[in-house]
């Protein structure tokens, strides 16, 4: 089923990326970056929320490119010289090195506006519920969201910092992105109810915040041929982390914590939650 997930949204986001023939050398490395393997996590969220529901339409796959647009242009600006400055990405060179950091930085935008794009297409879903979602991808994304939490992460280098105000960074560079994409799986899905909505966001900040902690301790403990970037890149620039705060042991004894909080909020739902309880259960067991 997962990899039906990839298929699909793999193949919307290369249509989209060679609808046109404006500019080849650019949609090489929008290409380049979008579709060089990765884990699709945030459109797998995207689909096994939907399933929960049980309304898994085409338009879907239009919300799942969407929110993976956001995150590989996010990774082509955090890997250029002036933040992360990282080389490797999915085992090869990063986008700015491959193809230079002007054409890099514009992939990126492109992606961005790519994913607004496709937002604005789907016709199965009603104009409200659509402006809701590209309301919720846009504050997600945006100065609520990721992009703060890479500011935050970029001034936080070289300081001391607390467990509270790491797990705010955190919430805000990864975790808003994988809550962004529960949240529109459920109303793409067609989910109205509140509560709801709320319990799968509570669930949504509980797993981003593991995902976030189990990248955290792979780059302690992994090592660069699986994860398909480099390790100790966390140590080199000098940045807080929880495997660097607290310790291998109690990073992990953390990660099992929430993904039981997050598995107790899933069952109180009352629906067909099998397919996001498998994600978490692979996140416990991921080595990249």
């Amino acid at each position: 089923m997962m990899n039906n997930y990839r298929e699909r949204v793999e193949n919307t986001l290369k249509q989209a990326i060679f609808s046109t023939n404006h500019a080849p050398f650019l949609q090489k490395a929008m290409a380049y970056s979008a579709l060089n393997g990765g884990k699709r996590l945030r459109p797998i969220f995207v689909y096994a929320t939907a399933a929960c529901f049980g309304k898994i339409t085409p338009d879907l796959d239009l919300i799942a490119a969407a929110i993976e647009c956001i995150h590989c242009y996010s990774l082509i600006h955090d890997d250029l010289p002036a933040m992360d400055d990282d080389n490797l990405r999915r085992g090869k060179p990063t986008c700015h090195i491959a193809f230079g950091e002007a054409t890099a930085i514009l992939a990126g935008d492109a992606l961005h506006a790519l994913a607004f794009e496709l937002l604005s297409k789907p016709s199965s879903i009603s104009a409200s519920t659509q402006l809701k979602i590209i309301q919720v991808v846009a504050t997600h994304a945006g100065l609520s969201g990721m992009a703060a939490g890479q500011s935050l992460d970029l001034l936080a280098e070289g300081k001391k910092l607390s467990a509270c105000e790491l797990e705010h960074i955190h919430h805000l560079k990864t975790g808003a992105l994988i809550s962004a994409s529960v949240t529109i799986g459920a109303l793409g899905a067609g989910c109205e109810n509140e509560s709801i909505l709320k319990t799968l966001d509570q669930f949504s900040n509980r797993i981003g915040l593991a995902f976030q902690l189990q990248d955290d301790l792979l780059d302690v403990t992994g090592n660069s041929k699986n994860l398909g970037k480099n390790t100790g890149q966390d140590a080199k620039h000098e940045k807080a982390t929880y495997a660097i705060l607290l310790g291998v042991d109690a990073t992990r004894q953390k990660i099992h914590a929430l993904i039981q909080e997050a598995m107790t909020l899933l069952k109180s739902l009352l629906q067909d939650t099998s397919q996001l309880e498998l994600l978490c259960n692979n996140l416990i067991s991921r080595s990249n």
